[in-house]
């Protein structure tokens, strides 16, 4: 029966994966956190979504807190709670929705983490020396840094998704919203050098593949990304979400309109895309206070 918890988490994951089309990533978090929200409800011997109160809600999360869970984490629990209180409330299992009147902890959100130009030039370069036939390569590196793409958007790409007429590639971003990124000349060289080195290919053929003839996948992508990374940078994050975080906020350095970076990088909310403007005022401050004789 739907109002049996168990049940409706299993219907709500079906409508993520069906409807709303939520990537396989997105599936094995989702249920992760459902299912330690239901072990939770079990040890209180609930087992329908009626019977779910404020009061529940509450004490789960100060649990949470007892655990020492981050409040970064818990906000994003409390993220996938309320979409399935959502679908609770909209499909009528429940008629008040129990999260309405429980809001997110308080967050410091941290600035995320760059790289300058000039470390990512030395990427491309080590890519030279050091690899006898890189084009695969640096088409990963132009693409995560040039197009700032999402490591996930990168893997799904298709030979179909460039246009070279209109020096474009069609990117299919967080729930299956597709979007059209603007690809540099320089990328293009890159990708056309490339992509010459494959034969009989289709338009449904994956863009990338592996040194061995295999579709990328995020995993290779990110040990890749971490391998040249650390031979420039000393960050602490040295992931593919690194470099476009430095597209980003380096687009925003040299005046590119903050509608437009929204739109290349596929943000629902420009709250989302307006973190990089704090990081380039950051950089500024930084640079200021080293060379400024009255800093």
């Amino acid at each position: 029966m739907i109002n049996k918890i168990d049940n409706s988490i299993d219907n709500y994951l079906l409508e993520l994966a069906g409807v709303k089309r939520a990537s396989e990533h997105t599936l094995i978090a989702y249920k992760k956190d459902l299912n330690q929200f239901l072990e939770f409800l079990n040890n209180k011997s609930i087992t329908e979504v009626s019977k779910i109160t404020d009061r529940i809600i509450r004490l789960y999360i100060v649990l949470l807190n007892e655990q020492n869970i981050t409040r970064t984490s818990i906000s994003r629990k409390l993220s996938v709670l309320r979409g399935y209180f959502k679908f609770l409330t909209q499909n009528e299992f429940i008629e008040h929705n129990t999260l309405s009147s429980i809001k997110n902890p308080k967050t410091i959100r941290n600035l995320p983490q760059i790289i300058t130009l000039d470390s990512y030039e030395k990427i491309l370069k080590l890519l030279d020396e050091e690899e006898k036939d890189n084009r695969n390569n640096k088409l990963i590196f132009e693409l995560l840094y040039g197009c700032a793409l999402r490591v996930s958007e990168l893997c799904n790409l298709t030979i179909g998704d460039i246009d070279l007429n209109r020096k474009s590639i069609r990117v299919l971003g967080k729930g299956s919203k597709t979007r059209l990124v603007p690809i540099g000349n320089k990328s293009l060289l890159i990708y056309k050098n490339y992509i010459s080195s494959r034969k009989n290919i289709k338009s449904t053929d994956p863009l990338i593949l592996t040194s061995s003839g295999k579709k990328i996948y995020p995993k290779y992508v990110s040990r890749l990304v971490y391998k040249y990374l650390s031979k420039v940078t000393d960050v602490s994050k040295k992931s593919p979400h690194l470099l476009r975080h430095s597209a980003a906020t380096h687009m925003l350095d040299n005046g590119a309109d903050l509608i437009g970076v929204k739109e290349i990088l596929g943000h629902e909310n420009l709250s989302t895309t307006q973190i990089y403007t704090h990081v380039s005022v950051e950089r500024l401050k930084k640079a200021y206070k080293n060379a400024h004789p009255k800093s």
